[in-house]
């Protein structure tokens, strides 16, 4: 056959395959929600900002309405957006809407743990790690009390700065993985142990990494990029890390494991794994429950050290908050007397802040991913299995009726006219339904307790104006990442 001929024949097979792509998109459009026309392979990435998805999805929203469909790659995926539909979908349809998508970069807990599991063993291992959470948090050392104890470190740590500047990044870090490495292990780490330091910089540097274009790329077409070089190898060995470290840890507590005095989480998870061996079932492993302990190692310290560090460079944008913190503190806690919960009822302002806080930053924009668990009906239009569902956070938090100036950074937003905290519904910061963050209740203490706690002690200096402060996040994916800083802490008189 000529040169020719073969070329003729390669083009049309290739015309032969676009068509049949094209016909399938199609085909299988007709009762799904309305989208864009998505490309063979590529679907509607070129479609999108890689460097801020969430806020295409917005535009999307107006276009197609709150429900609509996008390929991000091959991917199908139904976002949802706006406070009606996504509380629909999390509520009313948490069961259909309950699987988890695939985050590949994160293909060594495919199938295991808590928050990226989408196997058989999620509902279970969810329902052990609440029961055993809460059971740690109302125990002898309740959680107020550990986050009680951990802030007299903090604050230590923060006194021998001596005023100088100084990155907050893993020194308030320590505070949250403190917490929950005693609940996880029983585990207090110096503030400059260089293994604490280390897991600190590896759920840092994923939590970046994931936040990027090339990772947002990679998660949807992970099938044509996993043997490309890439930062999504750097985010995998840094996963594969963290696991081994927890890993080891697991090792050691079976190996001296009491079953008549468990002494953390992980002793809970092992007691469970001698348990089943009995049964046809052998559910837990010592890889599963690493996995299970790493899953809430990294969100437990992650989340909640973003959150404040964030916190403290939003309160030095505005002064006048800051001080308003203070005569609030002052008033109701004194000078030396620890923060307590309780003093959340008589601290509407620092309530307030502490939402508006999470509400501003938007830590996780897009949610994590949901997954259809069967073919399910809603408004109309057919959802198959396997389709990867996004309840946007971000439609609600930023929801220009329910928080008027969403932009800008206003503590009114959860304040009543009488000055009286003000819930609303529409703060749905750590998701809700039956993917709702098992550590919302430990993460909403710790930020309360640390920031009244810091700002007891404290008066929070930048080394700028704070009117060129740039509250602006340096990356914007998987979550908002916060720009890096450096602050100085005074002692107050």
């Amino acid at each position: 056959m000529s040169a020719l001929g073969i070329t003729v024949a390669l083009l049309a097979w290739v015309a032969t395959l676009l068509l049949i792509s094209i016909w399938k998109q199609i085909y299988s459009s007709w009762r799904l929600p309305p989208g864009p026309f998505p490309l063979p392979i590529v679907g509607n990435i070129f479609q999108l900002d890689l460097r801020n998805i969430p806020q295409s999805f917005g535009k999307l929203a107006e276009r197609f309405g709150p429900v609509f469909t996008v390929y991000l790659g091959p991917r199908r995926v139904v976002v949802i957006h706006g406070y009606k539909a996504v509380r629909e979908v999390l509520l009313n349809y948490k069961n259909e809407f309950s699987g988890r998508g695939e985050i590949f970069a994160f293909q060594e807990h495919k199938d295991r743990g808590v928050i990226f599991n989408n196997g058989p063993t999620w509902r279970d291992t969810r329902r052990f790690a609440l029961t055993t959470l809460r059971d740690y948090g109302m125990g002898k050392e309740g959680n107020e009390q550990r986050i009680q104890k951990e802030a007299h470190f903090l604050l230590d740590a923060l006194r021998k700065t001596q005023g100088q500047p100084f990155d907050p990044t893993f020194l308030i870090g320590c505070g949250p993985c403190n917490v929950i490495a005693d609940i996880l292990f029983r585990k207090h780490f110096d503030y400059d142990d260089k293994m604490c330091q280390r897991m600190m910089h590896l759920f840092n540097e994923n939590f970046y990494l994931l936040s990027t274009p090339w990772l947002q790329l990679y998660n949807n077409l992970s099938s044509y990029l996993r043997y490309l070089p890439g930062s999504h190898k750097k985010v995998m060995r840094n996963v594969s890390e963290i696991k081994e470290y927890v890993l080891e840890r697991v090792k050691e507590h079976h190996k001296s494991l009491d079953p008549n005095c468990t002494r953390d989480f992980t002793d809970c998870l092992l007691l469970e794994m001698e348990k089943a061996k009995q049964g046809p079932d052998p559910g837990y492993t010592l890889d599963s429950i690493a996995v299970t302990v790493a899953d809430l190692f990294f969100a437990g310290t992650e989340t909640t050290s973003t959150t404040l560090r964030y916190g403290l460079l939003i309160l030095m944008k505005y002064p006048e908050i800051e001080e308003k913190l203070h005569e609030e503190i002052d008033r109701v806690i004194g000078p030396s007397r620890i923060p307590a919960i309780k003093d959340r009822m008589e601290m509407p302002y620092m309530d307030a802040v502490v939402h508006e806080i999470q509400r501003f930053i938007d830590l996780v924009p897009s949610n994590l991913p949901h997954e259809a668990t069967r073919d399910t009906v809603y408004r109309g239009y057919v959802i198959p299995k396997g389709t990867v569902v996004i309840p946007t956070l971000d439609s609600l938090l930023y929801d220009k009726q329910e928080f008027p100036d969403p932009e800008h950074f206003k503590p009114e937003h959860f304040l009543n006219e009488n000055g009286k905290f003000k819930y609303s519904d529409y703060f749905k910061a750590f998701s809700a339904g039956k993917r709702v963050c098992v550590g919302e209740g430990l993460a909403r203490m710790e930020l309360f307790l640390f920031l009244s706690a810091i700002l007891q002690h404290f008066d929070l200096k930048s080394l700028v104006d704070p009117q060129d402060i740039d509250l602006s996040p340096i990356a914007i994916g998987f979550g908002k990442i916060p720009p890096h800083y450096k602050l100085c802490v005074i002692p107050r008189s």
